[in-house]
C-alpha cells in the first residue's frame, strides 16, 4: 500500500516527510505508457509533489509542480491535493535514452538543466502563490531542494527514487524531504548531513523495508516522532463539468466553429487519459 508520513526529530529541529509510492508511479506508467527514463522522471516528480502537497494545511489546497529543463523529455507536470493524492503527465512519455556512465537511467539528460522548476500553491482562496528557481541538474531531487532553499528560504535535503524492472514495470518508488527548522543547532545539522551523506539509494531501502526505516536512517541519532500517516494514491479529479469549464475558456469564434462543424468532439484528460465526448449542443450551452 502506498503511504505518506510526516515526522519530527526529538529535539523538534528537523521535519521530515516520506513517501512510498510504487503503486502511484506504476499507475502513471500504465496510463501514459512511459519509457523507463520517463517513468523515473515523472515518478520522482510525483513523489516530491505529493510530499509538498501533504504539507499544505488548507483542506481544499492544491500544489502544481512544472519542470522543464530543455531536454528531450519536455515538460513534467504534477498536481497534488493537501492529502498527498497526486496526478501527473509528461510531454514525451516514449523517450528512450541509453543508460548513463554509471549504468543508471539518465534522468538528468532526459530532463535537461537549462530551465526552471515552477511551483504554484493554490490555497482555495485568493491568488495562488507562485515561485520558481533555475534547475540545478535535472535529476529532480536536487532541483526540488534548490527551489525550497532559494524560493521558500527553507534549508532542505531531498531524496527521490524510482526503480524500474527489466519488463519496464515499477519495482519501487518513493523519497523524503527533510527540512531544518529555524534555530537548529550545529550538532543537529551535522548529524543530519552525516546521515544523508551515508544514505544508500532510496529505492534500495524501499525494496527491502518501509518508509519507517527510511525515516529512521535519515534521523538516526536524532530520534523520530511520527506525527501523521495516511494512504495516498494516483488520483485524477477530472469530470465532464471540469472539461466543459476548460473549453469555455476558448474564444467565441473557436466555439462557434466547433458548433458549425456539428461534429462529435472528443477531449482526453491529460492526467488519466479518460475520454469525454461532446456534441454541438454541449458547446452551445457555453455561449
Amino acid at each position: 500500500m502506498d503511504e505518506i508520513l510526516r515526522a519530527i526529530s526529538e529535539d523538534g529541529f528537523v521535519r521530515i516527510s516520506a513517501i512510498n509510492a510504487g503503486g502511484i508511479v506504476e499507475r502513471a506508467r500504465q496510463i501514459h505508457g512511459t519509457s523507463p527514463v520517463a517513468t523515473a522522471a515523472l515518478g520522482r516528480t510525483l513523489c516530491g509533489t505529493s510530499m509538498l502537497g501533504e504539507l499544505m494545511k488548507e483542506e481544499s489546497a492544491t500544489i502544481t509542480v512544472r519542470i522543464n529543463g530543455g531536454g528531450e523529455l519536455g515538460s513534467l507536470v504534477a498536481v497534488s491535493d493537501s492529502s498527498g493524492n497526486v496526478r501527473g503527465c509528461v510531454s514525451n512519455p516514449l523517450l528512450d535514452l541509453p543508460l548513463n556512465s554509471k549504468g543508471k537511467l539518465d534522468v538528468g539528460l532526459a530532463v535537461g538543466n537549462l530551465g526552471m522548476i515552477t511551483i504554484s500553491r493554490d490555497f482555495g482562496y485568493g491568488d495562488p502563490y507562485i515561485g520558481s528557481a533555475e534547475l540545478k541538474s535535472g535529476e529532480i531531487a536536487e532541483d526540488f531542494a534548490k527551489y525550497l532553499s532559494e524560493s521558500e528560504q527553507t534549508a532542505s535535503a531531498v531524496g527521490l527514487g524510482v526503480l524500474v524492472d527489466t519488463d519496464t514495470t515499477v519495482l519501487a518508488a518513493g523519497g523524503f524531504i527533510a527540512q531544518l527548522m529555524p534555530g537548529a543547532p550545529e550538532g543537529t545539522i551535522d548529524i543530519l548531513e552525516n546521515n544523508i551523506s551515508k544514505l544508500s539509494s532510496v529505492t534500495d531501502i524501499l525494496v527491502k523495508d518501509s518508509i519507517d526505516e527510511l525515516v529512521a536512517i535519515v534521523l538516526s541519532g536524532l530520534g523520530a516522532r511520527i506525527l501523521y500517516r495516511a494512504p495516498v494514491e494516483y488520483r485524477c479529479n477530472c469530470s465532464r463539468e471540469r472539461i466543459l469549464a476548460a473549453i469555455s475558456c476558448c474564444g467565441k469564434e473557436e466555439l462557434l466553429d466547433i458548433i458549425e462543424k456539428n461534429e462529435l468532439t472528443e477531449v482526453t484528460c491529460q492526467f488519466c487519459d479518460r475520454k469525454y465526448s461532446l456534441e454541438a449542443h454541449d458547446i452551445r450551452k457555453l455561449l
